[in-house]
């Protein structure tokens, strides 16, 4: 039976939810057959079925979960014989670390690079939603909060070299092949590929190059969804 994936989706099909790419990956990764709903911001209706406003939300059959880590855990358990997603108890306890980190480090400084970005990439009927909701989140709109200031460039720099020094020997974060904790990480770079143009990383650093080998996985599935060339 194939898995539906409702994701968040712009204009020209960009698909740039950080959260949905994770869920995205994680299914590469277990080789599960799915198929991807594109869902608006302003698609509620979409996925009402699902008791909640947000998106990823997969359907499998007569299961339904939302939210990216509740839906690796499920996909780990539901799905033993495929391909790990965190390789035992100990790979799932750092990538719950990591889940956290790039929630509160690094999606916390990319934001104030690449937030107004998104308004040019939106679905008319989804600009002032995500305008009002960004404001009130951020007591300011996403416009201000993109300030591309020094300081919010060294805070982004500051994230970065935790990942640059923990992929120092290794191709990538999880060690020798990518998991779960890889995908966490990159859907934050899938997430700004889809919506800016901005150079976020410099051609020599080893994150650049591990973001380029997390493109070209699973048939360079990621590097053919609409995004930039950065």
């Amino acid at each position: 039976m194939t898995i539906q994936l409702f994701e968040l989706t712009g204009r020209d099909d960009r698909r740039f939810s950080p959260y949905c790419w994770r869920t995205r990956m994680a299914l590469e990764h277990k080789g599960l057959s799915y198929e991807t709903v594109p869902a608006r911001f302003t698609d509620k209706d979409l996925i009402a079925f699902s008791g909640q406003e947000r998106v990823p939300v997969i359907r499998d059959g007569d299961t339904v979960v939302s939210d990216s880590w509740a839906i690796a855990e499920y996909l780990e358990t539901q799905y033993p014989h495929f391909p790990s997603l965190f390789g035992g108890a100990t790979g799932h306890g750092l990538a719950k670390f990591l889940n956290v980190w790039t929630d509160r480090a690094l999606h916390v400084a990319l934001i104030k690079l690449v937030i107004a970005d998104i308004q040019d990439h939106l679905d008319p009927a989804d600009h002032d939603y995500f305008v009002e909701s960004r404001t009130a989140r951020f007591k300011k709109s996403p416009t201000e909060v993109q300030t591309r200031s020094e300081d919010d460039i060294k805070a982004f720099g500051a994230a970065i070299s935790t990942l640059r020094a923990a992929l120092y020997g290794q191709d990538y974060l999880s060690g020798d092949a990518a998991a779960y904790g890889d995908y966490i990480v990159f859907g934050a770079f899938a997430w700004a590929r889809a919506i800016s143009d901005y150079p976020l990383l410099k051609t020599d650093d080893p994150v650049y190059a591990w973001r380029r080998r997390m493109l070209d996985m699973f048939g360079g599935m990621p590097l053919k969804a609409v995004g930039y060339d950065i």
